[in-house]
Protein backbone atom coordinates (compact mmCIF):
# COMPACT_ATOMS: atom_id res chain seq x y z
CA UNK A 1 0.00 0.00 0.00
CA UNK A 2 1.82 3.27 -1.08
CA UNK A 3 5.60 3.75 -1.22
CA UNK A 4 7.60 1.93 1.22
CA UNK A 5 8.86 4.29 4.00
CA UNK A 6 12.39 4.03 5.25
CA UNK A 7 12.89 4.98 8.74
CA UNK A 8 13.98 8.30 9.03
CA UNK A 9 17.75 9.17 9.54
CA UNK A 10 16.81 11.76 12.24
CA UNK A 11 14.57 9.30 14.04
CA UNK A 12 15.52 8.64 17.96
CA UNK A 13 17.76 5.62 18.50
CA UNK A 14 15.58 3.82 20.48
CA UNK A 15 11.80 4.11 22.05
CA UNK A 16 11.64 5.80 25.15
CA UNK A 17 11.47 3.93 28.43
CA UNK A 18 7.44 4.49 29.28
CA UNK A 19 6.79 4.94 33.09
CA UNK A 20 3.63 2.69 33.65
CA UNK A 21 0.88 5.69 35.21
CA UNK A 22 -2.08 4.54 37.92
CA UNK A 23 -5.31 4.96 36.00
CA UNK A 24 -4.22 4.20 32.37
CA UNK A 25 -4.24 0.99 30.48
CA UNK A 26 -3.94 0.00 26.72
CA UNK A 27 -4.82 -2.46 24.28
CA UNK A 28 -4.04 -2.95 20.50
CA UNK A 29 -5.94 -5.02 17.85
CA UNK A 30 -5.96 -5.47 13.85
CA UNK A 31 -9.60 -4.75 12.68
CA UNK A 32 -7.95 -4.57 8.44
CA UNK A 33 -10.05 -1.34 8.54
CA UNK A 34 -7.04 -0.29 5.55
CA UNK A 35 -3.52 -2.04 6.69
CA UNK A 36 -3.15 -6.02 7.02
CA UNK A 37 -1.58 -7.68 9.48
CA UNK A 38 -0.40 -4.71 11.81
CA UNK A 39 -2.60 -2.78 14.77
CA UNK A 40 -4.82 -0.40 13.49
CA UNK A 41 -7.26 0.05 17.05
CA UNK A 42 -5.76 1.59 20.07
CA UNK A 43 -7.76 1.82 22.84
CA UNK A 44 -7.16 3.82 26.10
CA UNK A 45 -9.10 3.43 29.43
CA UNK A 46 -8.59 5.96 32.10
CA UNK A 47 -9.73 5.77 35.80
CA UNK A 48 -13.18 7.25 36.83
CA UNK A 49 -12.79 11.55 37.96
CA UNK A 50 -9.87 11.16 35.26
CA UNK A 51 -10.13 15.07 34.00
CA UNK A 52 -9.42 16.15 30.00
CA UNK A 53 -8.61 18.27 28.00
CA UNK A 54 -7.63 19.16 24.11
CA UNK A 55 -6.72 21.28 21.12
CA UNK A 56 -8.08 20.29 18.08
CA UNK A 57 -8.13 21.24 14.03
CA UNK A 58 -8.99 24.26 13.01
CA UNK A 59 -9.94 23.05 9.86
CA UNK A 60 -13.44 24.00 8.04
CA UNK A 61 -13.79 20.53 6.78
CA UNK A 62 -12.80 18.37 10.11
CA UNK A 63 -13.33 15.01 10.64
CA UNK A 64 -16.19 13.87 12.43
CA UNK A 65 -14.13 12.34 15.58
CA UNK A 66 -13.01 15.85 15.57
CA UNK A 67 -16.52 17.31 16.25
CA UNK A 68 -17.07 14.19 18.72
CA UNK A 69 -14.30 15.48 20.90
CA UNK A 70 -14.68 19.41 20.28
CA UNK A 71 -18.90 18.76 21.69
CA UNK A 72 -17.77 16.05 24.46
CA UNK A 73 -14.32 18.29 26.04
CA UNK A 74 -17.65 20.88 27.38
CA UNK A 75 -17.85 18.37 29.99
CA UNK A 76 -14.20 18.09 31.33
CA UNK A 77 -14.76 13.76 32.07
CA UNK A 78 -12.76 11.15 30.19
CA UNK A 79 -13.08 7.49 30.43
CA UNK A 80 -12.01 6.24 27.51
CA UNK A 81 -9.87 7.17 24.22
CA UNK A 82 -10.38 4.35 20.63
CA UNK A 83 -8.28 5.67 17.73
CA UNK A 84 -8.14 4.01 14.64
CA UNK A 85 -5.26 4.04 11.79
CA UNK A 86 -6.08 3.90 7.79
CA UNK A 87 -9.34 6.10 7.90
CA UNK A 88 -9.90 9.35 8.60
CA UNK A 89 -13.59 9.27 8.42
CA UNK A 90 -13.59 12.77 7.76
CA UNK A 91 -15.77 13.97 4.88
CA UNK A 92 -18.26 10.95 5.28
CA UNK A 93 -21.40 13.51 6.12
CA UNK A 94 -23.96 11.46 7.63
CA UNK A 95 -22.37 8.44 7.81
CA UNK A 96 -19.39 9.46 9.87
CA UNK A 97 -21.53 10.80 12.44
CA UNK A 98 -23.11 7.60 13.02
CA UNK A 99 -19.99 5.35 12.84
CA UNK A 100 -18.66 7.80 16.11
CA UNK A 101 -22.05 7.62 17.90
CA UNK A 102 -22.35 3.24 17.54
CA UNK A 103 -18.30 2.98 18.83
CA UNK A 104 -19.02 5.65 21.61
CA UNK A 105 -22.07 3.77 22.29
CA UNK A 106 -20.72 0.18 22.41
CA UNK A 107 -17.24 1.34 24.49
CA UNK A 108 -19.24 3.21 27.10
CA UNK A 109 -21.36 -0.29 27.46
CA UNK A 110 -18.41 -2.20 28.22
CA UNK A 111 -16.63 0.70 30.80
CA UNK A 112 -19.92 1.54 32.01
CA UNK A 113 -19.66 5.20 31.98
CA UNK A 114 -21.63 7.66 29.31
CA UNK A 115 -20.78 7.76 25.57
CA UNK A 116 -19.58 11.47 26.32
CA UNK A 117 -16.90 10.10 28.33
CA UNK A 118 -16.07 8.32 24.89
CA UNK A 119 -13.19 10.35 23.19
CA UNK A 120 -11.99 9.37 19.44
CA UNK A 121 -9.58 10.39 17.12
CA UNK A 122 -9.09 8.91 13.28
CA UNK A 123 -6.52 9.28 11.07
CA UNK A 124 -5.84 7.99 7.32
CA UNK A 125 -7.59 8.39 3.83
CA UNK A 126 -10.28 11.02 3.86
CA UNK A 127 -13.55 10.50 2.07
CA UNK A 128 -13.82 7.00 2.65
CA UNK A 129 -16.64 5.74 4.79
CA UNK A 130 -15.71 4.03 8.44
CA UNK A 131 -17.98 1.11 8.96
CA UNK A 132 -17.56 0.34 12.44
CA UNK A 133 -18.07 -2.77 13.05
CA UNK A 134 -15.00 -4.04 12.86
CA UNK A 135 -13.77 -1.44 15.91
CA UNK A 136 -16.83 -2.81 17.71
CA UNK A 137 -16.10 -6.28 17.08
CA UNK A 138 -12.70 -6.25 18.40
CA UNK A 139 -14.22 -4.39 21.94
CA UNK A 140 -13.90 -7.87 23.78
CA UNK A 141 -10.96 -8.23 23.12
CA UNK A 142 -9.81 -5.19 23.43
CA UNK A 143 -11.25 -4.46 26.87
CA UNK A 144 -9.46 -8.26 28.15
CA UNK A 145 -6.27 -7.46 26.74
CA UNK A 146 -5.96 -3.88 28.46
CA UNK A 147 -2.38 -3.72 30.20
CA UNK A 148 -0.59 -0.42 31.87
CA UNK A 149 2.51 -1.04 30.13
CA UNK A 150 1.98 -0.77 26.78
CA UNK A 151 3.28 2.24 25.55
CA UNK A 152 4.80 1.39 22.58
CA UNK A 153 2.25 -0.59 21.41
CA UNK A 154 -0.46 2.20 21.42
CA UNK A 155 2.20 4.73 19.58
CA UNK A 156 2.72 1.85 16.91
CA UNK A 157 -1.31 1.19 16.39
CA UNK A 158 -1.73 5.15 15.58
CA UNK A 159 0.90 5.28 12.79
CA UNK A 160 0.24 5.62 9.24
CA UNK A 161 2.92 6.84 6.84
CA UNK A 162 5.18 7.02 9.81
CA UNK A 163 8.17 5.73 9.98
CA UNK A 164 8.96 5.33 13.78
CA UNK A 165 6.77 5.49 16.80
CA UNK A 166 7.13 8.97 19.05
CA UNK A 167 7.11 8.86 22.35
CA UNK A 168 7.82 11.26 25.59
CA UNK A 169 8.25 11.26 29.37
CA UNK A 170 8.78 13.94 32.25
CA UNK A 171 8.34 13.80 35.75
CA UNK A 172 7.29 16.69 37.84
CA UNK A 173 6.93 18.28 41.55
CA UNK A 174 3.81 19.38 42.12
CA UNK A 175 2.27 20.26 45.21
CA UNK A 176 4.81 18.13 47.42
CA UNK A 177 4.29 15.21 44.47
CA UNK A 178 6.34 13.90 42.19
CA UNK A 179 3.85 13.49 39.23
CA UNK A 180 4.53 11.56 35.37
CA UNK A 181 3.49 12.62 32.02
CA UNK A 182 3.82 10.19 29.27
CA UNK A 183 2.68 10.90 25.85
CA UNK A 184 2.74 9.62 22.86
CA UNK A 185 1.99 11.39 18.78
CA UNK A 186 1.77 10.30 15.11
CA UNK A 187 2.37 12.76 12.20
CA UNK A 188 4.52 12.62 9.23
CA UNK A 189 2.57 14.30 6.40
CA UNK A 190 -0.42 17.04 5.89
CA UNK A 191 1.10 18.84 9.49
CA UNK A 192 1.11 22.53 9.41
CA UNK A 193 -0.10 24.35 12.77
CA UNK A 194 -3.31 25.14 13.90
CA UNK A 195 -2.84 22.56 15.36
CA UNK A 196 0.06 20.78 14.47
CA UNK A 197 0.38 17.51 14.69
CA UNK A 198 -2.14 15.19 13.25
CA UNK A 199 -2.76 13.57 16.64
CA UNK A 200 -1.31 13.26 20.09
CA UNK A 201 -2.60 11.88 23.32
CA UNK A 202 -0.61 13.00 26.68
CA UNK A 203 -1.88 11.25 30.12
CA UNK A 204 -0.76 12.60 33.70
CA UNK A 205 -1.56 11.12 37.26
CA UNK A 206 -1.45 14.59 38.43
CA UNK A 207 -4.99 15.93 39.25
CA UNK A 208 -5.49 19.07 37.71
CA UNK A 209 -9.47 20.47 37.09
CA UNK A 210 -10.19 20.24 33.52
CA UNK A 211 -10.39 24.36 32.86
CA UNK A 212 -6.99 24.55 34.26
CA UNK A 213 -6.05 21.66 32.24
CA UNK A 214 -7.16 23.30 29.27
CA UNK A 215 -5.25 26.37 29.74
CA UNK A 216 -1.47 24.71 30.69
CA UNK A 217 -2.73 22.50 27.54
CA UNK A 218 -3.47 25.61 24.98
CA UNK A 219 -0.75 27.08 26.57
CA UNK A 220 1.64 24.72 26.08
CA UNK A 221 0.35 23.57 22.51
CA UNK A 222 1.07 27.34 20.74
CA UNK A 223 4.81 26.88 21.55
CA UNK A 224 4.92 23.87 20.17
CA UNK A 225 2.81 21.66 18.40
CA UNK A 226 1.38 25.11 16.49
CA UNK A 227 4.84 26.16 15.59
CA UNK A 228 5.77 23.38 13.48
CA UNK A 229 5.21 22.52 9.88
CA UNK A 230 6.18 19.83 7.65
CA UNK A 231 4.31 20.86 4.20
CA UNK A 232 2.38 23.24 5.25
CA UNK A 233 -1.11 21.54 5.15
CA UNK A 234 -3.41 21.37 8.11
CA UNK A 235 -4.78 17.97 8.42
CA UNK A 236 -9.44 17.13 8.94
CA UNK A 237 -8.18 14.85 11.64
CA UNK A 238 -5.79 17.16 13.61
CA UNK A 239 -6.24 16.17 17.36
CA UNK A 240 -4.20 16.90 20.92
CA UNK A 241 -5.72 15.61 24.04
CA UNK A 242 -4.94 15.27 27.21
CA UNK A 243 -5.94 13.20 30.01
CA UNK A 244 -5.24 13.58 34.06
CA UNK A 245 -5.95 10.88 36.23
CA UNK A 246 -5.35 12.66 39.49
CA UNK A 247 -3.95 9.16 40.92
CA UNK A 248 -0.74 11.07 42.30
CA UNK A 249 -2.14 12.60 45.03
CA UNK A 250 -5.40 14.94 46.23
CA UNK A 251 -5.98 18.17 43.83
CA UNK A 252 -4.13 21.49 45.89
CA UNK A 253 -6.58 23.56 47.34
CA UNK A 254 -7.71 26.98 45.71
CA UNK A 255 -5.45 26.15 42.44
CA UNK A 256 -7.31 28.00 39.48
CA UNK A 257 -5.08 30.29 37.67
CA UNK A 258 -2.13 28.45 35.20
CA UNK A 259 0.39 31.19 36.79
CA UNK A 260 -0.05 30.24 40.09
CA UNK A 261 3.69 29.38 41.31
CA UNK A 262 3.02 25.88 42.17
CA UNK A 263 2.53 24.87 38.90
CA UNK A 264 5.51 26.14 37.43
CA UNK A 265 7.55 22.76 37.52
CA UNK A 266 4.26 21.14 35.73
CA UNK A 267 4.23 23.72 33.41
CA UNK A 268 7.80 23.10 32.31
CA UNK A 269 7.68 19.56 32.20
CA UNK A 270 4.50 20.03 29.94
CA UNK A 271 6.08 22.50 27.67
CA UNK A 272 9.14 20.20 27.37
CA UNK A 273 7.09 16.84 26.54
CA UNK A 274 5.15 19.07 24.13
CA UNK A 275 8.02 20.02 22.27
CA UNK A 276 9.78 17.09 21.76
CA UNK A 277 6.72 15.34 20.43
CA UNK A 278 6.03 18.29 17.85
CA UNK A 279 10.32 17.85 17.37
CA UNK A 280 9.66 13.77 16.62
CA UNK A 281 6.88 15.07 14.28
CA UNK A 282 8.74 16.97 12.00
CA UNK A 283 11.83 14.23 12.64
CA UNK A 284 9.45 12.05 10.97
CA UNK A 285 8.19 14.53 7.71
CA UNK A 286 7.80 12.52 5.11
CA UNK A 287 11.39 11.90 2.95
CA UNK A 288 12.85 14.71 5.72
CA UNK A 289 16.49 14.25 5.94
CA UNK A 290 17.53 17.63 7.76
CA UNK A 291 15.94 19.25 10.68
CA UNK A 292 15.62 22.93 10.51
CA UNK A 293 15.48 25.43 13.33
CA UNK A 294 14.12 28.86 11.84
CA UNK A 295 14.14 31.66 15.12
CA UNK A 296 12.91 35.04 13.76
CA UNK A 297 13.82 38.31 16.36
CA UNK A 298 13.03 41.90 15.44
CA UNK A 299 9.71 41.42 14.61
CA UNK A 300 6.64 43.67 15.13
CA UNK A 301 5.23 41.43 18.00
CA UNK A 302 5.53 37.37 18.67
CA UNK A 303 2.92 37.08 16.33
CA UNK A 304 4.37 38.82 13.40
CA UNK A 305 7.80 36.89 14.36
CA UNK A 306 5.92 33.57 14.31
CA UNK A 307 4.04 33.98 10.73
CA UNK A 308 7.27 35.62 9.25
CA UNK A 309 9.31 31.95 10.45
CA UNK A 310 6.29 29.75 9.31
CA UNK A 311 6.51 31.61 5.45
CA UNK A 312 10.13 30.86 5.53
CA UNK A 313 9.81 26.82 7.19
CA UNK A 314 7.10 26.47 4.23
CA UNK A 315 8.74 28.15 1.35
CA UNK A 316 9.70 25.07 -1.06
CA UNK A 317 12.17 27.10 -2.55
CA UNK A 318 13.84 27.17 0.81
CA UNK A 319 13.49 23.77 1.95
CA UNK A 320 14.64 22.10 -1.39
CA UNK A 321 17.64 24.26 -1.20
CA UNK A 322 18.44 22.94 1.92
CA UNK A 323 17.35 19.48 0.62
CA UNK A 324 20.06 20.15 -1.64
CA UNK A 325 22.86 21.68 1.12
CA UNK A 326 22.39 24.98 -1.33
CA UNK A 327 23.21 28.13 1.68
CA UNK A 328 20.56 29.72 -1.09
CA UNK A 329 19.91 32.86 1.81
CA UNK A 330 18.07 34.90 -1.12
CA UNK A 331 14.98 32.57 -0.47
CA UNK A 332 14.80 33.23 2.90
CA UNK A 333 14.65 37.48 1.92
CA UNK A 334 12.31 35.73 -0.65
CA UNK A 335 9.76 34.60 2.28
CA UNK A 336 10.56 37.16 4.60
CA UNK A 337 9.15 39.69 1.72
CA UNK A 338 5.96 37.04 1.15
CA UNK A 339 4.63 37.05 4.74
CA UNK A 340 2.80 39.94 4.97
CA UNK A 341 4.42 41.38 8.25
CA UNK A 342 6.69 43.95 8.57
CA UNK A 343 10.34 43.81 7.63
CA UNK A 344 12.93 46.70 7.40
CA UNK A 345 14.60 45.47 3.87
CA UNK A 346 17.85 47.56 4.95
CA UNK A 347 17.90 46.58 8.42
CA UNK A 348 17.49 43.09 7.18
CA UNK A 349 20.01 40.04 8.96
CA UNK A 350 20.48 36.42 8.47
CA UNK A 351 22.82 33.85 9.57
CA UNK A 352 22.70 30.15 8.85
CA UNK A 353 24.66 27.53 11.54
CA UNK A 354 25.50 31.32 12.94
CA UNK A 355 27.63 32.49 10.45
CA UNK A 356 26.18 35.94 9.12
CA UNK A 357 25.46 36.02 5.48
CA UNK A 358 23.46 39.17 5.28
CA UNK A 359 23.13 42.14 6.80
CA UNK A 360 22.40 45.60 6.43
CA UNK A 361 19.99 44.51 3.27
CA UNK A 362 22.96 43.06 1.52
CA UNK A 363 25.10 40.20 1.34
CA UNK A 364 27.40 40.54 4.21
CA UNK A 365 30.86 41.81 2.90
CA UNK A 366 33.29 39.35 4.78
CA UNK A 367 30.77 36.05 4.07
CA UNK A 368 32.60 33.30 2.30
CA UNK A 369 30.10 30.80 1.35
CA UNK A 370 33.00 27.36 2.05
CA UNK A 371 32.29 28.56 5.23
CA UNK A 372 28.77 27.71 5.92
CA UNK A 373 29.17 24.06 4.08
CA UNK A 374 29.78 21.89 6.76
CA UNK A 375 27.10 22.80 8.65
CA UNK A 376 24.83 22.61 5.48
CA UNK A 377 25.39 19.19 5.52
CA UNK A 378 24.81 18.15 9.31
CA UNK A 379 21.47 16.51 9.92
CA UNK A 380 20.64 19.98 11.86
CA UNK A 381 20.09 23.34 10.55
CA UNK A 382 19.66 27.10 12.29
CA UNK A 383 18.61 29.47 10.39
CA UNK A 384 18.04 32.72 12.09
CA UNK A 385 16.94 36.29 10.54
CA UNK A 386 16.33 39.84 12.24
CA UNK A 387 13.82 41.99 10.88
CA UNK A 388 14.83 44.87 12.35
CA UNK A 389 11.21 46.12 13.44
CA UNK A 390 10.80 45.88 16.79
CA UNK A 391 10.96 42.93 19.85
CA UNK A 392 8.85 40.42 18.78
CA UNK A 393 10.66 36.90 18.06
CA UNK A 394 9.35 33.45 17.37
CA UNK A 395 11.09 29.75 16.92
CA UNK A 396 9.04 27.14 14.45
CA UNK A 397 10.51 24.37 13.04
CA UNK A 398 10.53 22.09 9.82
CA UNK A 399 12.24 19.75 7.55
CA UNK A 400 13.31 19.75 4.18
CA UNK A 401 11.30 18.72 0.97
CA UNK A 402 13.21 15.56 -0.96
CA UNK A 403 11.96 13.57 -3.75
CA UNK A 404 10.77 11.18 -1.08
CA UNK A 405 8.08 13.56 -0.37
CA UNK A 406 6.63 13.21 -4.04
CA UNK A 407 7.10 9.21 -3.75
CA UNK A 408 5.20 8.58 -0.90
CA UNK A 409 2.57 11.02 -1.18
CA UNK A 410 2.39 10.56 -5.06
CA UNK A 411 1.25 6.22 -4.23
CA UNK A 412 -0.62 7.09 -1.05
CA UNK A 413 -3.72 5.48 -1.80
CA UNK A 414 -2.78 2.62 -4.68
Amino acid sequence: MGAVNVRSPLAPEQFPVMPPLEGVSFAVGETGIRYKNRPDVLLAIVSPGTSVAGVLTTSKSRSAPVDWCAERLKGGSARALVVNSGNANAFTGSAGVKTVAAVAKAVAAQAKCKPGEIFQASTGVIGEPLNPIPIVNALPELFAGLKPDAWAEAARAIMTTDTFPKAATRKARLGGVTVTLNGIAKGSGMIAPDMATMLSFIFTDAALPPRLLQKLLSKSAARSFNCITVDGDTSTSDTLLMFATGKAGPALKGLKSEADPRLKDFTRALDDLCKDLALQVVKDGEGAEKLIEIMVTGAENDKAARRIGLAIANSPLVKTAIAGEDANWGRIVMAVGKSGEKAIRDKLKIWIGGVALAKNGMRAPDYREEEIMPHMKGRSIIIKTDVGVGKGRATVWTCDLTHRYIDINGSYRS
